[in-house]
């Protein structure tokens, strides 16, 4: 699986909170209009100017605190094609896998706001088409890239009547 965008920069410790606030926690049934508030606490300008398969890019501990499921979900909504961090909370990791958003653990020091990436899940690299710069990272499991292509974990199941690889 190929991804291309751009790259939003959110530096370390992005929480669920800052993710999805809380402020919003009436919209929680309402996916569409709770994504227009994605990373609004963290950047209040991200949801109205990013585009569908843009990147976002964290540093340590992304997803961190709650175990909110809506976070990775209105992540995905608002067309974020992954979300790349030098690490992520267990719980959130966890979530993006099962909603069907690609979370890549690399190093993100060299990618700078509004550089254009090219990501190849299978090879596990990123290209940073601004830099000329290959980043390399541990592919996902097959297992995750199968639940991904599918469009989460519920969509798997559904698609084969159990889990299966």
């Amino acid at each position: 699986m190929i991804l291309k965008g751009k790259a939003w920069t959110f530096g370390d410790d992005i929480s669920t909170d800052h993710i999805a606030p809380g402020r919003y926690f009436h919209l929680r049934s309402n996916l569409p209009e709770l994504a227009k508030h994605v990373l609004e606490d963290a950047d209040p300008e991200f949801a109205g100017k990013m585009t569908p398969g843009d990147f976002v890019v964290g540093g340590n501990n992304f997803g961190l605190g709650s175990s909110r499921e809506h976070a990775p979900r209105i992540i995905r909504v608002a067309g974020v094609s992954a979300v790349l961090a030098k690490s992520f909370a267990r719980i959130f990791f966890r979530n993006a896998i099962n909603v069907g958003l690609p979370v890549l653990i690399c190093d993100t020091d060299r990618i700078s706001a509004g550089d254009r990436l090219r990501v190849d899940l299978s090879r596990g690299t990123i290209e940073n088409q601004a830099t000329g710069e290959t980043i390399r990272f541990e592919p996902l499991p097959d297992v995750m890239v199968t639940i991904l292509n599918d469009g989460g974990l519920a969509e798997h199941i559904r698609k084969h009547g159990d889990f299966r690889l």
